[in-house]
């Protein structure tokens, strides 16, 4: 920096004001020392600058997976945490019990001013033994110790909207696709819960959910839809509807409908969940519940930020609504 202000010809209280972005220096004086500093090759020692700081101007959000649905919430808290100054770090644990506690390990937590865990594979028993005062928020469908900040989606309700509405145009005969009881940690998982809906949907309708539909296959994706309907189709279980856990899985359900020659919705009406940009874009287009991502994403930064901040509040855990988003996979009541 002394270098730049003797070359500009300035203080170098002045070359700190035009680094740091303040407004106090007039537009030439500016642009005067950005040359002299694009000249010299000045680079901000940014390492300094944290320790000096005591904080690293990073958040991460650790995730199962680079599922889509992650990369749209990455997406709002990357323009929450910008807007502060901050950078947004994303990681992938895979869902790995072992992969999630070491991102809850005091020397990882102490990379980030903030770490938004979303949990998938450890159990509340291994949540409980994590100690850390490190700023947190938790992510997921796992039941958390009430110590932390947590955020949830109302994923029971969602599923049993997605289904309710299909019986309530016509539909007696929905599969679940992606909701094969078979995954791990399934008893308190999303799969699980949704599953749940499922049941309830039939349930409020005086039916029972025949375990005949819930097709193979544990986790989501493209994949496990398609080889669901197959499935479906060479067990030769009667189906008219089908619910997929992810608008990804849904995805997969649509191509395995096309290979079978089923329409939709005409013979199989289709509810995926998410509400992903792609629902817009499938042939016909996606019926899918919206699980409020601005609002997960609002909800996980500002209590992270909060944290951030030095607060102590009392530990929150908000559950955001979901809502039915209607498109061409379902009949017009």
């Amino acid at each position: 920096m002394n270098d730049v202000a003797r070359a500009a010809g300035v203080s170098m209280m002045t070359v700190s004001n035009v680094l740091n972005d303040r407004p106090r220096v007039g537009k030439e004086t500016r642009a005067r020392v950005l040359d002299v500093v694009a000249h010299l090759g000045y680079e901000i020692n940014l390492t300094a600058r944290h320790l000096r700081a005591g904080r690293t101007d990073t958040v991460a959000f650790v995730v199962p997976g680079f599922q889509t649905y992650f990369d749209e919430i990455a997406d709002r808290l990357a323009a929450a945490f910008g807007a502060q100054g901050r950078h947004l770090v994303v990681e992938s644990t895979g869902a790995r019990p072992e992969n999630e506690l070491a991102a809850l390990s005091s020397v990882r937590l102490s990379m980030y001013d903030g770490v938004i865990l979303s949990v998938a594979g450890l159990t509340l028993t291994e949540i409980e033994g994590v100690r850390t005062t490190a700023p947190l928020v938790l992510l997921g469908e796992v039941e958390v110790p009430e110590r932390f900040d947590h955020v949830m989606l109302a994923n029971a309700e969602g599923a049993a909207l997605a289904t309710a509405r299909m019986l309530a145009t016509g539909s007696r005969r929905i599969a679940i696709a992606g909701g094969d009881p078979g995954g791990p940690h399934d008893g308190a998982g999303m799969a699980a819960i949704r599953r749940a809906g499922w049941v309830r949907a039939h349930e409020g309708a005086g039916l029972t959910a025949d375990p005949a539909l819930v097709a193979p296959g544990a986790g989501v994706g493209p994949e496990v839809g398609r080889e669901a309907v197959r499935h479906l189709e060479r067990s030769g279980v009667d189906y008219d509807g089908v619910f997929a856990v992810t608008d990804s899985t849904a995805v997969g359900v649509l191509a395995g409908l096309a290979e079978a020659g089923r329409r939709v919705p005409q013979d199989v009406q289709v509810v995926g969940f998410d509400n992903l940009d792609l629902a817009e874009f499938t042939v016909p287009g996606l019926t899918s519940v919206d699980p409020g991502r601005d609002a997960v994403a609002h909800h996980a930064a500002r209590l992270l930020q909060r944290r951030i901040d030095g607060a102590t509040p009392e530990p929150e855990h908000v559950v955001v609504p979901v809502r039915l988003v209607e498109r061409g996979t379902t009949r017009a009541s």
